[in-house]
């Protein structure tokens, strides 16, 4: 019997437009004049509030971060806006190439699971968006973790039974967009970063990655784009 095998995914910046949701809100809230500045102080301030709260919903999280970032730029944000962020994000975009490109994976035979630093019922809104079954999910909320560290990657090899040496055999396939959360550790779980592919563009807001044309190889890439089609 064929091993199956399995792409995993980070959701959001790379099957979901993560930096259109954010700043439309933060910019709605904050200002539009420093939605560049405003997204760039997102970026670091997140990581530092989950990693200091692990066991935080995501919805927590990013009225924490929101907060954070409404006190530097002294802007208060009214009560009842202060869960925007959350509330917005069943409605961020998905990126154009996303459906057929993940569609295409399923039919050559891929297991997709989504490895994702939000909430269940968030998440849930996002995939039922993309049109396109999942296998699994693993979110951040359930299992205390979020990335970079490895608990998804833990709780993925649990509930799949995936074997870590089956990455070496590239049975199992990372798929990120270069400069979100997916970096991270990967000795403790038997990732090897040379097995994982990135998939990214050079426009910040937009993966434009031609997918129905576009073939995949395994390992780095010394620039350019890594594109999701033929897997």
């Amino acid at each position: 019997m064929a091993e199956p095998r399995w792409a995993t995914f980070d959701c959001y910046g790379t099957l979901v437009d993560w930096n259109a949701g954010i700043r439309r809100e933060l910019e709605r809230l904050l200002g539009p004049p420093k939605g560049d500045e405003l997204l760039s102080r997102y970026h670091a301030v997140e990581p530092r509030v989950q990693s200091e709260h692990p066991t935080w919903s995501y919805r927590e999280v990013m009225a924490a971060v929101l907060a954070e970032l409404a006190s530097e730029a002294g802007v208060e944000v009214p009560a009842g806006e202060r869960d925007a962020l959350g509330r917005s994000l069943p409605g961020w975009p998905v990126f154009a190439e996303v459906p057929g490109a993940l569609a295409e994976a399923r039919d050559r035979g891929w297991r997709l699971v989504a490895l994702s630093n939000t909430d269940r019922d968030l998440l849930e809104a996002s995939m039922q968006k993309i049109g396109v079954p999942f296998d699994g999910a693993i979110v951040a909320s359930e299992i205390g973790s979020y990335k970079p560290a490895p608990g998804h990657w833990r709780a993925f090899q649990e509930s799949t039974g995936a074997d870590p040496a089956a990455i070496a055999r590239r049975i199992v396939l990372a798929v990120f967009r270069l400069g979100f959360a997916e970096r991270g550790p990967t000795d403790s779980v038997g990732r090897d970063p040379a097995r994982v592919f990135a998939w990214h563009s050079s426009s910040e807001s937009s993966v434009r990655s031609s997918a129905s044309r576009a073939r995949i190889s395994p390992g780095r890439t010394s620039g350019g784009n890594w594109r999701l089609g033929s897997i």
